[in-house]
């Protein structure tokens, strides 16, 4: 199941415009600030799905009775672009657990080659809600090797990838490549086209650089 709350009216839309914004971008702070409200709104989006359970409170003058989430969450981003959505995730899952994977394109005289996991920590996933957060989906690769990688530590109840700009190549390769049942994709916007170089146009730019600054490659 996708969702493209980029459809909707809302102040995600906001948000995703100054991401785009090239002026707006060189204010990397700005641009950290607006990748965490976005995640917060997909949170908020994401708690619609949970399962809930009635539990009583007690006020001053009695007790009430409010529905609370059941499940057990583990937000996992990719370093480094994912940090600040992983911010943003923890302020509304304010219980959750924590897992990170740290995932870089190998170079071999001076071409690229194939993906390699440089980190990975996480928590037990069995029975879990896992949300994976990464600003861009460009050709999909890194998040289905995310995917694959983390299913060494269990197999969760659901998945929900969640990313900031997407293509459409990227949605169709994780698509085929992602658990077949219990997995949701979440989006700002959807991109038609993706570059040789694999970028996405017009996407938003590197976000882990325009985050935290340009890195030597």
């Amino acid at each position: 199941m996708i969702h493209q709350l980029g459809k909707e009216n809302s102040l995600l839309n906001q948000y995703l415009a100054e991401l785009r914004d090239a002026s707006v971008q060189k204010d990397s702070m700005r641009f950290r600030k607006n990748l965490k409200r976005v995640s917060q709104i997909f949170a908020y989006e994401v708690s619609k799905k949970l399962e809930y359970h009635n539990q009583e409170v007690f006020t001053a003058l009695g007790s009430a009775k409010v529905p609370v989430i059941s499940d057990s969450i583990v937000i996992a981003s990719l370093m480094r672009s994912g940090l600040a959505m992983h911010e943003g995730f923890l302020d509304f899952f304010d219980k959750a657990h924590s897992a990170f994977i740290s995932i870089y394109r190998k170079v071999e005289k001076g071409e690229k080659t194939d993906l390699r996991v440089d980190y990975l920590s996480s928590p037990d996933l069995n029975n879990k809600i896992l949300i994976l957060a990464d600003p861009m989906l460009a050709t999909g690769i890194s998040a289905a090797t995310a995917i694959r990688e983390l299913s060494a530590f269990g197999k969760p109840d659901h998945t929900h990838l969640t990313v900031v700009v997407a293509s459409q190549e990227g949605i169709d390769y994780v698509k085929r490549n992602a658990p077949k049942s219990n997995f949701t994709i979440w989006t700002g916007a959807i991109d038609d086209e993706l570059t040789a170089q694999a970028l996405i146009v017009p996407g938003l730019g590197d976000a882990g650089d325009l985050s935290y600054g340009k890195k030597n490659e």
